[in-house]
């Protein structure tokens, strides 16, 4: 499934506690959009959907749905801080194609 670095933990864990409610847990989904066709999207959630894969890492839930699941197969998500910003970083096995910013990809 997909794999967590210590940094991408470490941020996930600071968001969370900064909300100040309960979250579920941290979904994770691909959409359709970006240069290449395809996006990923980050969103804590209050709640999960009944269809939705639960993953733990090391007690963050992440929250998958069922279209998503094949395209973060693999998937390695790591969190990068820089004198050019900060984000989420994703290295993906199964994409075949990304843009150049990063933030979309082809499968």
């Amino acid at each position: 499934m997909i794999t967590l670095t210590e940094s991408a933990k470490s941020a996930v864990t600071r968001f969370i506690s900064s909300t100040g409610k309960p979250i579920a847990g941290l979904r994770i989904r691909v959409e359709g959009g970006g240069c290449s066709g395809l996006k990923y999207s980050l969103k804590l959630e209050e709640a999960g959907a009944e269809d939705d894969q639960l993953v733990d890492c090391d007690g963050i839930t992440l929250l998958i749905d069922s279209a998503s699941a094949p395209l973060l197969d693999g998937v390695t998500m790591d969190f990068v801080e820089s004198m050019e910003g900060s984000g989420f970083t994703f290295v993906n096995p199964n994409a075949t194609n990304s843009c150049g910013c990063g933030k979309s990809f082809a499968c």
